[in-house]
């Protein structure tokens, strides 16, 4: 498995060693003791996954403490464009992004630490996103910022994206007063 880090800390581009022959391929997303050998080592304890059409945007999301969510993200059928933007209000990157290619086809995952708000959009028809969380759902610790906020300024190359109603609220950082 090979680990890339970016330039923003904690955020994790991970390629798994995936074994291909005739009969197809066979690969493991997640083992425990190799990720702690790696330096993840969240204990996750729901997984969720989501199935979109092309030019759908879901996020950006979070929870707050004490239910924050550090989160483990692969495509399994079709492909997204992952985002996550940091807004741990002390870190040095507040507010910058790091955005990533996952596919089916390209097996790459996604390790977004607690402290960050996610979100993607689907490049694909009929696309599923799988992610492990490290903390269970919890309505009231939710939050989001809008997805085309102008200052953190994502390229998401898309003029009408699909869009919830709650997604279509989100905050500004502006206005956002970050927990974390």
């Amino acid at each position: 498995m090979q680990v890339t880090t970016t330039f923003i800390e904690g955020l994790l581009i991970i390629q798994p060693d995936v074994f291909s022959d005739a009969r197809g391929y066979f690969y493991e997303p997640y083992n425990k003791k190799k990720f702690a050998e790696a330096g993840i080592s969240e204990e996750f304890v729901q997984d969720n996954q989501s199935f979109s059409q092309k030019g759908v945007i879901r996020g950006l999301h979070f929870q707050n403490p004490p239910h924050a969510q550090a989160k483990l993200l692969r495509v399994i059928q079709g492909s997204i464009w992952d985002v996550a933007v940091d807004i741990r209000k002390t870190s040095p990157t507040y507010g910058k992004y790091v955005g990533v290619e996952l596919s089916a086809e390209n097996k790459t995952l996604f390790y977004v630490p607690k402290g960050f708000a996610h979100g993607f959009l689907t490049l694909e028809d009929d696309t599923v996103l799988l992610y492990k969380c490290s903390d269970f759902y919890n309505k009231p610790s939710e939050e989001s910022i809008i997805w085309n906020d102008s200052d953190i300024m994502i390229p998401w190359n898309i003029d009408n994206p699909v869009l919830s109603e709650k997604d279509s609220k989100g905050k500004n950082l502006k206005e956002f007063n970050s927990q974390f």
